[in-house]
């Protein structure tokens, strides 16, 4: 029994490297597509939007460069990492689409919302690169911008731990772990699940949020199936 019949999964750069910290772990990525093949033969519609924090990250790289530069950067290292996973995804046996908010025909096509929507309908997992297409907006906001255009029911956020918490449980173990919050409390409370643009767009368009851990990929089967991981936002 399905919980979700479309979904847009949300992946970090730095979850792909694992501990390899950057570039691309194959066991790892491997691991991620098999899961996402998985929900895909039981009938979900899949999207997905990856970060390129295993590639690049402008402030840490170059704190006095320009913050446009840098973010664009950034979105070509996004490119990089949606090319991994389609090339992975389709060994595996799943047609795939690349979608870019920078046109860059020669390797993907042109972001078009009907089109993302007809892929999806067909069948194809869309994978979503270079964020919005603009500097200054986090892939976190390019994931609640594309969930919403595609009418996606659930935004699938795969993380290093696994829920939202009241602190970093990494800094703090005294953190208490919500199994459900409000977006209105996320924003009061300062709590960084993502920036305060993409929190505030999800609001606004009532998208909900699930937060997991991607440490264990079956989460993913397990989150389309509607079983009680993770952090539920509304």
């Amino acid at each position: 029994m399905l919980a979700y019949k479309r979904v847009l999964l949300k992946l970090s750069g730095e979850a792909l490297a694992g501990e390899d910290i950057h570039g691309i772990n194959p066991d790892i990525i491997n691991s991620i597509c098999d899961k996402v093949k998985e929900i895909v033969e039981m009938g979900v519609e899949v999207s997905i939007v990856v970060g390129g924090g295993n590639f690049w990250r402008g402030p840490r790289n170059g704190k006095m460069m320009d913050r446009a530069a840098a973010d664009y950067m950034g979105m070509l290292a996004t490119t990089m990492n949606a090319l991994a996973l389609q090339d992975t995804l389709e060994t595996k046996g799943i047609q795939t689409r690349v979608q870019t908010a920078i046109e860059m025909r020669e390797i993907a096509e042109p972001y078009i919302k009907r089109k993302a929507i007809k892929h999806l309908q067909r069948g194809r997992v869309v994978i979503f690169a270079c964020g919005t297409g603009h500097p200054y907006f986090s892939t976190d906001t390019a994931a609640a911008l594309r969930a919403i255009e595609t009418e996606s029911e659930v935004i699938l956020l795969a993380k290093t731990i696994d829920g939202v918490y009241s602190a970093d449980p990494k800094l703090d173990s005294s953190a208490e772990k919500y199994n459900e919050i409000s977006y209105i409390d996320i924003l009061n409370k300062d709590l960084k699940v993502m920036d305060s643009t993409a929190t505030s767009l999800c609001r606004d368009n009532h998208m909900p949020l699930l937060v997991f851990a991607i440490s264990e990929p079956e989460n993913i089967v397990k989150a389309v199936k509607g079983e009680r991981i993770g952090t539920i936002v509304k």
